[in-house]
């Protein structure tokens, strides 16, 4: 395959060997089809990083390791390198570690390999899980510091975390709700893609303290582990729409939105109100047809700069600072999407 970038370039950026990378180049075999592809994906990854490639300074090659729906990790891959170039003259690079769902295992090899290969940091997106926060500590005992992102791993050696405050947005989330749902009767739907993953299990508490407060007469109906994928999402929703008549609204807050709804359609249900989280490509369509009431969003551009910040000042290469305060919460309707590229 035609590509500008010498091998030791694709090699450092894939983890591998030069003669490894060399083997697949040029289709010599005795070579792992999965080795094969992480190949022709740090070539990929090294062409939508071109302007760093050329740039001369000190260099970062960072791991972005991220257990999330496809939706969720292409935002953070394009919110990433969106503000790669404007951490010149530093120079930072990015490889990818991206998975929807799997045991925590599977993410603790990935961990633990980087941890012997060498990075100059990692930002992670993960359960909380004691075998996640045990492999954290090896990495920040061989020198690599750790930043997680969205979610926090508060247990483990991690240098900081980024993101908003998520009981915060759960308590925003009940205040439309109640708002919104007035004296209209009515259950409320609460989806959670995983009770492993720790802010999603504080925006339910900041939602359901509120609620409670507000609204006490309204059952909340909980539907968890459908880890944010369509096909387990809708089984989920459709499960807990048969049981119970009454539900009338949802509050999603791991994600599978586009499932939830067919599912709602399928039994020729109402949702009244339904209120999401983060401006994936999903949430963009569905807010812009109308079918969600309101996107809670961050700026995730933010949270990957402070990320690469908090990388860079454990090295040295910024002065000391605070810790960043957390994203603002931003409450996203139909009527002030924010301007998408291109438009």
């Amino acid at each position: 395959m035609g590509h500008p970038f010498p091998i030791r370039e694709i090699a450092r950026q894939a983890g591998l060997s030069e003669a490894t990378v060399d083997r697949v180049l040029n289709g010599r075999g005795g070579v792992r089809e999965s080795t094969a592809q992480e190949v022709h994906r740090a070539i990929a990854d090294l062409d939508r990083q071109r302007t760093q490639v050329r740039l001369v300074g000190r260099t970062f090659m960072v791991d972005i390791v991220v257990q999330a729906p496809e939706r969720f990790s292409t935002a953070v891959r394009a919110a990433l390198e969106a503000e790669l170039p404007a951490l010149h003259p530093a120079v930072l690079r990015s490889r990818y570690h991206f998975r929807e769902t799997g045991p925590a295992a599977e993410q603790v090899r990935t961990l633990d390999r980087i941890a012997r290969r060498g990075s100059q940091g990692v930002i992670l997106k993960a359960p909380d899980v004691p075998e996640v926060t045990a492999a954290v500590g090896r990495l920040t005992a061989a020198g690599i510091p750790v930043v997680t992102l969205v979610t926090d791993l508060p247990a483990s050696g991690r240098l900081g975390c980024v993101g908003s405050d998520n009981r915060a947005a759960g308590a925003t989330a009940a205040y439309l709700m109640d708002q919104w749902l007035g004296d209209r009767p009515g259950n409320v739907l609460t989806s959670l893609s995983s009770g492993s993953f720790r802010n999603e299990e504080e925006r339910e508490m900041g939602f359901r303290s509120v609620m409670r407060a507000r609204c006490p007469e309204r059952t909340l109906v909980e539907t968890a582990e459908g880890q944010g994928l369509d096909a387990t999402q809708y089984d989920l929703v459709r499960a807990a729409l048969a049981r119970d008549p009454a539900i009338r609204a949802v509050y999603s807050i791991g994600g599978g939105n586009d499932a939830t709804l067919r599912a709602f359609a399928d039994l020729g249900r109402e949702c009244a109100v339904f209120i999401a989280h983060d401006l994936d490509h999903e949430n963009t369509r569905l807010l812009r047809e109308h079918r969600l009431s309101a996107v809670l969003h961050h700026d995730l551009r933010q949270d990957m700069r402070e990320a690469c910040h908090l990388v860079m000042r454990a090295h040295g290469a910024l002065p000391p600072a605070a810790p960043p305060p957390p994203s603002a919460i931003q409450v996203v309707t139909p009527y002030n999407m924010p301007a998408q590229p291109g438009e």
